[in-house]
C-alpha cells in the first residue's frame, strides 16, 4: 500500500487548477486577449503580430520569484528587441498593483492586468490556493504568426529570461 505524503494530500486539497482549462498546444493559435497595462491602456494579442512574443504569466506582483523573473526580463530587454521579440507579463493583479510594481523595478515592458482571470483561464494557468486565485508561472513563446511555438511550465524564475532568449534565437534559425 502506498502512503501519501502530507504535501501531496495538501496540494490535492488546497492547490488546484481553478476551473481547469487546457493550455494551448504548440502549433495552435494563441488565444486572443484584451487587457489593460499598468497605465490603463488596452492591449490585444493582435498588436504583437509580426514579432516574437514572450508571454509570461506570474503569480503576484512584488513576491520574490516574480520580482526575480521580471527583473531578469528587464535586464535582457535590449537583447529581446534586437531579435524582434517583445516581452509581456500577465498576472491577476489589478492595474494599480502593476503600476507600483513596474515603477518600483523600472520595468520597460508591458505587464497586463487579468483581474477577471479570464485570460489566465483561457491559457490554462489559473490556479487557486485556499480561495486565492493566481496565475501559475508559465511562459508561452508565440511566433510572429500568432502560433504557440513553445510552452514553459513550472518555470524557475532564475535564468528563465536567458532560456527564452536562446530558444527564440534557435527557432529563428530553424525558420530561415
Amino acid at each position: 500500500m502506498k502512503t501519501l505524503s502530507i504535501v501531496s494530500v495538501l496540494s490535492t486539497l488546497f492547490l488546484s487548477p481553478a476551473h481547469a482549462t487546457a493550455a494551448p498546444l504548440v502549433g495552435e493559435s494563441a488565444p486572443e486577449f484584451r487587457l489593460q497595462d499598468s497605465v490603463g491602456q488596452w492591449h490585444t494579442l493582435n498588436e504583437y503580430r509580426g514579432k516574437w512574443l514572450a508571454l509570461y504569466f506570474y503569480p503576484k506582483d512584488g513576491t520574490p520569484g516574480c520580482t526575480t523573473e521580471a527583473c531578469e526580463f528587464r535586464d535582457n530587454v535590449f537583447a529581446f528587441r534586437d531579435i524582434n521579440a517583445v516581452i509581456v507579463g500577465i498576472s491577476v493583479d489589478d492595474v494599480d498593483d502593476h503600476k507600483k510594481f513596474a515603477a518600483k523595478h523600472s520595468l520597460p515592458f508591458t505587464i497586463l492586468a487579468d483581474s477577471n482571470q479570464e485570460v489566465s483561464k483561457t491559457y490554462g494557468v489559473l490556479s487557486s490556493f485556499l480561495g486565492w486565485h493566481f496565475s501559475r508561472r508559465n511562459t508561452f513563446l508565440i511566433d510572429p504568426n500568432g502560433r504557440v511555438a513553445k510552452h514553459y511550465e513550472k518555470v524557475d524564475p532564475k535564468g528563465h529570461s536567458q532560456q527564452v532568449l536562446a530558444d527564440i534565437k534557435a527557432l529563428q534559425k530553424e525558420n530561415k
